[in-house]
């Protein structure tokens, strides 16, 4: 079996409890005097930036069971009360539980047609990438799960075109020949470091 391969086999549950594993001590470690500050994202401060990941986390549960996301309103989660940072990690348990259930990978992913691994690695890009600008902005360190580095490349590369085309993907940013996979994925993404 090739790496590509064995990258396949691995669910998209088992790479979500691993990026949620290292975005959960980034979201626990920001102080409240910090959320006003800028991210990585130019459309969101720190405060906005937790509160569109926390979003992200409870709406993608609903394509694990083939339920339609609604992104239409981002709730201030943050506002809704000083324990914000363990109802956040309490999401991501549940948004791995959700994915790692047998199905939950299989077929296409409601209004949003696309397969379900894809949309479940949408999540799990969302999970890596804004732990990395939560991180960024708030002075803490970040390194991505590297198992998961290389299927998120994949599904950047396929999902690109669109994505850049609506605005959630920046232009992609150039990186010399020795930058670390994760640096490439941030800047497909257009991050640079």
């Amino acid at each position: 079996m090739d790496t590509n391969e064995q990258q396949k086999t691995v669910g998209v549950g088992e790479l979500m409890a691993r990026a949620g594993a290292r975005a959960v001590p980034v979201v626990a470690g920001i102080g409240d005097a910090v959320l006003s500050a800028p991210t990585p994202c130019a459309e969101y401060d720190v405060r906005s930036l937790v509160n569109h990941l926390f979003q992200v986390v409870v709406e993608f549960r609903k394509p694990a069971v083939k339920q339609d996301s609604d992104f239409s309103v981002t709730v201030d989660r943050v506002g809704e009360g000083p324990d914000w940072r363990e109802r956040f990690a309490g999401a991501v348990a549940e948004l791995v539980a959700a994915w790692s259930a047998p199905g939950a990978e299989e077929g296409t992913s409601g209004s949003m047609n696309m397969p379900a691994r894809l949309v479940g690695l949408m999540a799990v890009l969302d999970l890596t990438v804004h732990a990395w600008d939560l991180a960024r902005a708030t002075g803490q360190p970040y390194e991505a799960p590297p198992e998961v580095v290389a299927p998120l490349a994949e599904a950047v590369a396929e999902l690109s075109p669109t994505a850049r085309s609506m605005g959630v993907f920046g232009e992609p940013v150039a990186v010399g020949a020795d930058a670390s996979p994760f640096v490439r994925l941030l800047a497909a993404t257009g991050r640079g470091e």
